[in-house]
């Protein structure tokens, strides 16, 4: 017996165990239809806030930001963590959105690798003037990092609700810190708690090298790997799907918009295919 998501026309398959895993465990938590509706409208107002910058806004048409927080069962009262928020794209929502009754913690990744921890610390520093400038916005985020599957500034030991992470994963295969981070996550979740994943999708078959080269992340390489950590698949959803994204260009995933690696060559034909192809995955600590 299976239990059907649908959107935009495409069905996303829930194994019925599974599902029940999932309302059984998060039942201390669940709100009932009444709240749904008005964390709904919260959410909405989120996203429509004046914290947030035209160019953010912007992404919303690639990046569906209320589908997806709403797929991985977001709730106002939870406590969150999002993992490696680079600039705060996915903050600048979080955040207003759990001021009053919920609790947003965000680890900054701190790479091993020499090459990239220049650039993780001055991103953590960048990062943490913006929460420190915009109180009204940001007063109650507390922000830590994540090193080498350690968690920094804050205790993690079964504290969230949620821990969710958007386009991240093919940098941790390449830092070798793919494993580790996972059983920090798994870690950090309470019982019944829900690991939300985004990331560039590969296709099926595509090797590690691969992955780590280009930016593009097989599902089955996501799953087997949580899995191993001890998460349980419950869901995966098309939301951010992209089938115009053919994931064959010269500079990976980073061909494409936002980052136009190529600078003007094609950019023109990149714009046309808008972001990458990504999977939306939901997973449960049981």
């Amino acid at each position: 017996m299976y239990a059907t998501h649908l959107h935009r026309g495409r069905a996303v398959t829930i194994a019925a165990t599974f599902f029940m895993l999932t309302l059984a465990g998060c039942a201390s938590s669940s709100l009932d239809s009444q709240t749904q509706g008005a964390s709904a409208t919260s959410l909405n107002a989120a996203i429509s806030g004046s914290q947030r910058s035209s160019q953010a806004r912007a992404r919303d048409v690639y990046r569906h930001p209320e589908e997806t927080l709403q797929f991985f069962d977001l709730g106002p009262t939870q406590a969150v963590l999002e993992i490696a928020p680079g600039g705060g794209w996915y903050s600048d929502i979080l955040a207003p959105y759990l001021r009053n009754a919920g609790q947003l913690y965000e680890a900054q990744y701190l790479s091993t690798s020499a090459d990239l921890a220049a650039e993780d610390s001055a991103t953590d520093a960048a990062y943490r003037r913006k929460i420190a400038n915009a109180p009204s916005v940001y007063g109650n985020v507390v922000v830590g990092t994540l090193h080498a599957g350690q968690f920094n500034g804050f205790d993690t030991n079964q504290r969230f609700d949620r821990v969710l992470t958007f386009r991240n994963i093919h940098n941790w295969i390449k830092d070798g810190q793919f494993d580790a981070n996972l059983r920090a996550f798994y870690g950090a979740l309470k019982h019944g708690g829900e690991l939300g994943v985004e990331e560039h999708r590969a296709r099926p078959g595509t090797t590690e090298q691969q992955m780590i080269d280009s930016g593009y992340v097989t599902e089955a390489f996501v799953i087997e790997h949580a899995q191993a950590a001890g998460f349980v698949l419950v869901a995966r959803s098309e939301i951010n799907a992209n089938p115009k994204d053919t994931k064959d260009y010269p500079h990976g995933v980073w061909s494409l918009p936002p980052t136009y690696k190529g600078g003007d060559v094609d950019r023109s034909r990149f714009a046309a295919i808008g972001e990458s192809d990504r999977m939306t995955l939901k997973f449960v600590k049981p």
